[in-house]
């Protein structure tokens, strides 16, 4: 309920921003990014949070914050307006999803932690790939981008009330410095946070503007929420194979795999225009992100401390949501100025640049530093 409320917004905002404000791309990569920007400011004091006090009155404080400025969607009269919503919605947004990972970390047996991370990464996985294609359905069918917002609004409110019955058991107290960087930010797992900045490029740039991409550059009107539909499928695939790897503590195996998989999608994206290999793409990247994020996330956790588990999901988050700021900003300078062929083109890149420095430091760092 947490991504689907927020995801199911991403791929129609632009539209939104062009036809209800005139906005242009610039515009629409600045506005957009709004979120971002706050949401990066306070991963590191959620993290802080989170290992600090009560998770649970954290997670139900900041999720029920999130999931009532929806409201401020409906209200938003102008592009001003909307753009101060937007970028305050990130607070609330960033805090949430740092404190909701560390609960359900918690609740897992350490003997299937790997697994459970897997899965809990497979329902954040396939509420961003289904949560799109929801949107742009209904945008089709009714036609009100309002029927959009109250549709956020609703599933964020479900998600508080699901969380409001967790039963969270109490921590044991640990003398650690009131506040010092070790409590804001993972520095273990700098190396990793990078790699994870250069993935959420690719995915900010691909998530953000393929709808208005395949509109105004391959002139369809509707099959964008199939992208997603194809998405969603390959994460499941993936998850079919990457569950059982994980559960025999192949982690480094299963990043390396998604690693290469959403290479190969990125390229076949920027390198072919036509619908068909948009589809294709699709499949490849959900392939790649279903095995690389979950197994991602479990190389942070297993670098941290228990006491540093809300540090451990701030940092990586933090990570993903620089690639994704990055991503939707210079995305859409790049779509104004040379065109989204140079946007995609910038996404692959990146995602090769993540990749190297996979392959050439990254492996090694995580199996010399992980505790046991």
């Amino acid at each position: 309920m947490l991504y689907f409320s927020f995801m199911v917004l991403t791929p129609l905002l632009p539209l939104y921003l062009s036809e209800a404000f005139g906005a242009d791309k610039d515009t629409i990569g600045l506005v957009l990014s709004g979120y971002a920007v706050t949401a990066l400011l306070i991963r590191p004091f959620s993290g802080y949070f989170v290992d600090s006090f009560p998770r649970k009155t954290v997670l139900l404080l900041f999720y029920g914050l999130f999931a009532l400025l929806f409201g401020g969607y409906l209200i938003a009269g102008s592009l001003l307006l909307f753009g101060v919503v937007r970028t305050l919605h990130g607070a609330p947004m960033g805090a949430a999803t740092v404190a909701n990972s560390t609960v359900a970390i918690d609740v897992l047996p350490s003997s299937r932690r790997a697994e459970g991370i897997g899965y809990y990464g497979l329902s954040n996985n396939l509420a961003t790939a289904i949560a799109p294609t929801v949107g742009i359905f209904l945008w089709h069918w009714t036609g009100s981008y309002n029927a959009i917002f109250i549709t956020a609004l609703v599933s964020g409110i479900v998600g508080w009330i699901i969380n409001a019955t967790l039963r969270v058991r109490m921590r044991p107290s640990e003398k650690r410095p009131a506040l010092s960087l070790d409590r804001m930010f993972l520095v273990e797992g700098w190396p990793e946070g990078v790699s994870m900045a250069c993935f959420s490029y690719s995915y900010g740039v691909v998530s953000t503007y393929v709808a208005i991409y395949a509109k105004e550059a391959l002139g369809m009107e509707a099959g964008t929420g199939l992208f997603f539909t194809i998405l969603c499928i390959g994460l499941m695939l993936s998850r079919l194979v990457g569950a059982r790897t994980l559960r025999r503590g192949r982690v480094v195996e299963n990043a390396a795999h998604g690693v290469l998989i959403s290479l190969v999608g990125y390229l076949l994206f920027a390198a072919v225009h036509e619908a068909w290999a948009m589809y294709v793409s699709a499949l490849i990247v959900g392939l790649g992100n279903g095995h690389m994020f979950p197994a991602f996330q479990t190389m942070f956790i297993n670098l941290a401390s228990k006491s540093q588990r809300g540090t451990a999901n701030g940092t990586l988050l933090t990570s993903w949501d620089v690639g994704m700021g990055l991503g939707i900003t210079l995305g859409g300078l790049l779509a104004e100025r040379v065109g989204y062929e140079g946007a995609f083109w910038s996404a692959w890149v990146l995602n090769l640049a993540g990749a190297i420095f996979f392959f050439a430091f990254i492996r090694s760092h995580y199996l010399r530093h992980r505790k046991a």
